[in-house]
């Protein structure tokens, strides 16, 4: 049990002769219409967006305009060969990284190769005008391939209707960027946040295995495999074709290829100054097997190959797209849910490269980017692009300086869609499923998971819901076990707030919680209580109901150890940001209960919302302003000679 101090409990501050009460002041009272504006800006307009508007005259303000939403004529005024030169070579460096994972990536959309390459020209464009990073690279990327191609391939399937499924892609591209461009229109990319850090760190695990197992099709050389992502699926199809499905000469050129790329991988991860190792190593194999196979003619052993990829840039694809039907709708729920996966994993790496390079980036300006880059690509043959975190960490190794390094990328693919696309004819399905499972075990995080894990078991039970749902069920059930675990944790958080019994520290005046400071020492006959939340109608019964809990354990121990009775129930109000009628409602009916008990309620530091909202209620009237406190301190310096007198 915590030590107990004199009923004095506020030292030489007790003496009601020297000690000074100040009164808990009421805040100034607000219009309604100023009251509301308040409230939206905060939470619309939290930045301050248009500060740089203030003072400034009609033409500036046009420019500023302009500017805000086209960055690139802000940084362009600043740009010099110096910035030229790094920005050449990073774009040179994630080109001969992103044009074969593109090939990859649209495989996983169920897609050719050729609009992987197409998603890595149009949209960066775009990007490269409109975005405020300076290190993201754009372009398609593993996770949100595997989710598109798995939520159309539900709806169309891609092999016996090709030009439908396009279209549904399409579709789902232009809404997914539609979704995007809303979101920070509107300024809420907020919604975001409610994919957790934990759910994200699950989601991109358990993605990367899935991916990685359905990279075994190219990597042994198999020819009917599941149409499912689950494990179970794809280990049943994996052995069920060992006898006769597989082919050795695929999987001498996977393996070589693949250990390759894990070296060159750690090469690069020793030594950051070989960050091009790795970087180089997916063009070198795609190269090499690609020679390789044309003339050994390994295609006539079974060797599975790219084969043609049209030559020529993005073709206009605005009459693909469904604006009515049953595809339509599906669509728009496969868009929305493949751009929010999108708009988080751009958003993170974004806020991420900025971070380590101490500049800002405005999120909602970002999504807007984001979504108008899907819009027009869905317009030119590209499926949805966003951040890629392997292609942003080279780009940025490479010395990048702004998204002229995209610009590059993006006229290197282009030049190799008009020139060099058929000697990608005989380059092996191996050493792209090769390239795409050493990209995607680097989202597997390991480290992170036993962070969380240490941190908030809670936040680990998102991360494994995610991971495990899907890998053994599918992506986008996973994506949702996620996010309900996720809900679940804030409305377990907000219906179950915590509360804790204060004691006052050793010579001093400061009140803490008992359990964490064991030397604390309660007041006797005063039991100091605070909550650590806002109260509303989720808690408010539970917030009464546990402030009597602890009432009914404290009169008890104090029963058991023959100290004087519990007179005063204080509540540390400074936590609670805010209440609600409900809230108010449940300070009243504890304040009756106790009042039956001969006890009193004592209200100590609540801030100016509350203290509002208490007098518009009035309850300040009812409990009377002579026990709502500045302080705990204050509060029991008053409460502990009225004690004494009781006691007398």
């Amino acid at each position: 049990m915590a030590k107990t101090n004199p009923p004095d409990g506020g030292g030489s501050d007790a003496n009601e002769n020297t000690f000074v009460r100040h009164r808990v002041a009421r805040p100034p009272k607000e219009g309604l219409l100023k009251e509301f504006k308040s409230v939206v800006q905060e939470t619309f307009f939290h930045d301050a967006p248009l500060r740089d508007f203030k003072d400034q005259t009609a033409s500036k303000k046009v420019l500023l305009g302009i500017q805000a939403v086209f960055p690139i004529i802000g940084w362009a005024r600043e740009y010099n060969l110096r910035k030229l030169r790094g920005d050449v070579i990073s774009g040179l460096t994630i080109a001969s990284l992103c044009i074969p994972q593109d090939i990859g990536y649209a495989k996983l959309a169920n897609l050719d190769p050729k609009y992987g390459l197409y998603s890595s020209f149009v949209p960066p464009l775009v990007y490269a005008g409109m975005g405020s990073s300076r290190d993201i690279a754009i372009g398609p990327v593993a996770v949100v391939s595997l989710l598109l191609g798995t939520l159309c391939q539900a709806v169309i399937d891609p092999n016996e209707h090709p030009e439908e499924y396009l279209r549904l892609a399409f579709t789902a591209t232009f809404f997914a960027g539609v979704f995007e461009a809303a979101l920070g229109f509107l300024r809420l990319g907020f919604l975001i946040d409610f994919l957790s850090h934990a759910a994200v760190v699950g989601f991109m695990g358990g993605a990367a295995i899935t991916i990685a197992l359905q990279q075994l099709k190219g990597f042994l050389g198999i020819k009917k495999f599941t149409k499912k992502t689950d494990i179970v699926s794809v280990m049943h199809s994996v052995f069920g074709a060992a006898r006769h499905g597989w082919n050795w000469q695929t999987i001498v050129i996977g393996a070589s290829f693949l250990t390759f790329l894990l070296v060159a991988k750690y090469i690069g991860k020793k030594n950051k100054k070989l960050f091009w190792v790795p970087a180089v190593a997916p063009l070198i194999s795609v190269v090499v097997s690609t020679f390789f196979v044309f003339i050994t003619r390994a295609d006539k052993q079974g060797v599975q190959i790219v084969r043609h990829i049209d030559q020529g840039i993005n073709p206009i694809s605005v009459g693909k797209l469904y604006f009515s039907g049953k595809y339509f709708t599906e669509g728009i729920r496969i868009g929305g849910i493949a751009g929010m996966v999108a708009l988080t994993e751009a958003v993170a790496i974004a806020r991420t490269f900025a971070a380590m390079k101490d500049y800002q980036i405005d999120g909602n300006k970002e999504m807007i980017a984001l979504g108008t880059m899907n819009v027009v690509g869905s317009l030119t043959s590209c499926y949805i692009a966003t951040g890629s975190f392997s292609r942003s960490a080279v780009n940025y190794m490479a010395g990048c300086h702004t998204a002229v390094s995209n610009i590059v990328m993006a006229i290197v693919v282009a030049l190799t869609l008009v020139f060099i696309t058929p000697l990608f004819k005989y380059t092996p399905n191996a050493i792209l499923a090769a390239i795409i499972i050493s990209a995607v075990l680097g989202l597997i995080d390991i480290d992170a998971a036993i962070l969380i894990w240490k941190i908030d078991k809670l936040d680990f039970a998102a991360c494994m819901g995610a991971f495990f749902g899907v890998v053994f069920i599918s992506v986008e059930i996973g994506l949702l076990i996620s996010v309900v675990i996720s809900f679940a944790k804030i409305l377990l958080q907000v219906t179950r707030p915590r509360t804790a019994v204060l004691g006052k520290l050793p010579r001093t005046n400061v009140y803490r919680n008992t359990l964490q400071y064991p030397d604390a020492a309660k007041i006797p006959g005063i039991l100091i209580i605070r909550v650590d939340s806002a109260i509303y109608f989720s808690n408010s019964n539970y917030v009464r109901e546990r402030i009597l809990r602890w009432l009914r354990e404290e009169e008890e121990k104090a029963k058991a150890a023959d100290m004087p009775a519990i007179k005063f129930l204080i509540i540390e109000m400074s936590p609670v940001t805010d209440i609600d009628t409900s809230g108010i409602h449940c300070i009243e009916e504890l304040h009756k209960s106790l009042e039956k008990r001969q006890m009193q309620l004592i209200l100590a530091n609540p801030g100016p919302v509350v203290t509002e909202k208490l007098h518009a209620s009035k309850f300040a009237d009812e409990i009377g302003e002579d026990n709502i406190f500045l302080s705990v301190g204050d509060a029991v310096a008053i409460c502990s000679p009225k004690l004494a007198e009781q006691q007398a």
